[in-house]
């Protein structure tokens, strides 16, 4: 089933991961090109020494750019997540946010490599960062993408 941006917008308040943390996604735009999220800090994102949890910090971007690309290439493409690793810069402290783009010129790049048939990973970074607008954590995502077996043409 196909959702909008709106539904899965206001379903990923209700998600128990995003739910738990003190996820909220603020933005997504109709055409799954942009999106935004923040998180605040509370008493259940928090770790020993009073900073967002590290594990929180990840699962705010975790979803993202894989979703964004399932969209945007339609149903004859699998989109997976391969890798993804979290490098921490700053305490963050606070309100935390990520905003998340993908250019056209990039879906259209990963579609023509992903045309020959065989596996792409395309690599996304995305920064964490607070109210100040300073690096709390960066973000490297490694998605596996590939064209359906049912689409791929015949060798």
């Amino acid at each position: 089933m196909k959702f909008s941006a709106a539904q899965l917008r206001r379903g990923m308040g209700w998600w128990p991961p995003f739910l738990g943390a003190g996820i909220k996604v603020r933005s997504f735009a109709d055409d799954f090109r942009d999106v935004v999220v923040e998180m605040k800090l509370g008493r259940l994102n928090r770790n020993a020494v009073g900073t967002h949890f590290g594990g929180s910090l990840y699962a705010m971007t975790d979803p993202f750019f894989a979703i964004m690309l399932m969209h945007n290439l339609g149903e004859q493409y699998l989109v997976w997540d391969k890798a993804g690793a979290i490098e921490y810069v700053s305490p963050g402290r606070g309100t935390v946010h990520a905003h998340f783009h993908l250019p056209e010129r990039r879906i259209a790049e990963i579609r023509q490599e992903a045309e020959k048939g065989g596996k792409v990973f395309p690599e996304f970074h995305v920064s964490i960062k607070d109210d100040a607008d300073a690096i709390v954590a960066r973000i490297h995502k490694t998605l596996y993408v590939r064209l359906k077996p049912r689409y791929r043409s015949e060798p």
